[in-house]
């Protein structure tokens, strides 16, 4: 493991840190970052995720992406927890949370709305930051970009009826713009860049493209690093506002989060899948589509709504936990047959 690597929870902590307080004290240049968006996804950090997914797009074979249709079950655990639990569960969770545990602290209205937030989270599968979570554990990147792949497909039909479902609302306007912008940019776009660049590589040897992709390794490592503080930056001034209440959503999302991941891992460990298969399985399962959950939020409840400040706290758990996650992958390898 290299320098990044080997440190990487001190750095994220750091940057954690750095973004608090660069968004308090120079709140203007995290202003001018939030204003360079499109579609409600931010342009500033879809280019830090582009340097951090482009590595592994480059090692897409797509010769190879046949080969997965003789490994289903993969693709099955991540659709079962994507689809049939984790909507679910973290609407029962939010309701248990808001509407009994945290009655007292909190009024009615908020409640719901943080509820609302918490569904929306639980409604969208991640896409972009799901390529660095399958990097960082060795994942397989032919699999990974099918799951992906095949989740966006069923997000596009789903979402709409399941998130009317769970809120009691019938009307849900999706915000088309935003979710196909975000697969566009998030896959379509550098899975196509990497397939070029790995093509005119692997005319000069297979060496040729281990040694690039492994002299952007380093940018990958800064590229999250950079979102981290970019994400923080950008809602420092809430966390320092009201940190009781992120504190109280940050509490069943952790919960959420935490569970999900055990529930995959331990089903995937009894499924007896690789670990290049399961460890990405686990974290698309884990992962939310924050883009997508806090434009909803923001259509359906408002920009200063309890709905939307639910979703941006899930932003700020998302990234430090699934690091988390990541670091305990790796280290439960052996779990797993090669």
């Amino acid at each position: 493991m290299g320098l990044f690597e080997r440190y990487l929870s001190v750095w994220v902590a750091a940057c954690i840190a750095a973004g608090v307080i660069l968004g308090n004290t120079v709140p203007t240049l995290f202003t001018a970052i939030a204003a360079l968006e499109y579609a409600h996804v931010n342009l500033v950090v879809a280019v830090l995720i582009w340097a951090m997914i482009y590595p592994m797009m480059i090692q897409v074979d797509f010769a190879a992406i046949k080969d997965v249709g003789k490994k289903p079950k993969g693709l099955a655990l991540t659709l079962t927890i994507n689809w049939l639990i984790k909507p679910f569960s973290m609407a029962l969770l939010g309701w248990l949370f808001f509407k009994i545990l945290f009655a007292g602290w909190v009024d009615p209205q908020s409640a719901s709305e943080y509820i609302a937030g918490m569904i929306l989270l639980g409604v969208a599968p991640c896409t972009a930051m799901v390529f660095v979570w399958s990097q960082l554990t060795k994942g397989d990147p032919n699999y990974t970009l099918v799951q992906v792949s095949v989740n966006d497909i069923i997000m596009i039909f789903a979402f709409a009826p399941l998130t009317a479902l769970l809120l009691g609302i019938s009307d849900i306007q999706v915000p088309w713009e935003t979710l196909l912008f975000s697969v566009v940019l998030y896959v379509v776009l550098p899975l196509a860049a990497g397939y070029l660049a790995r093509r005119a590589l692997m005319r000069k040897g297979e060496q040729t493209l281990n040694t690039f992709v492994n002299t952007l390794k380093p940018w990958s490592m800064i590229g999250l690093l950079s979102t981290i503080v970019i994400l923080f930056g950008l809602q420092a001034e809430t966390i320092v506002a009201k940190p009781l209440v992120i504190a109280l959503i940050a509490i069943p999302l952790l919960i959420q989060t935490y569970g999900i991941f055990a529930i995959g891992y331990v089903a995937a460990q009894r499924l007896r899948l690789s670990h290049n298969v399961a460890a990405p399985a686990c974290m698309i399962g884990t992962s939310n589509f924050f883009e997508l959950a806090v434009a909803v939020a923001i259509s359906l409840f408002g920009l200063n709504s309890g709905a939307a400040l639910a979703t941006v706290v899930g932003v700020l758990v998302e990234v430090p936990v699934m690091l988390s996650l990541v670091w305990f992958a790796n280290r439960t390898r052996h779990w797993f047959p090669d």
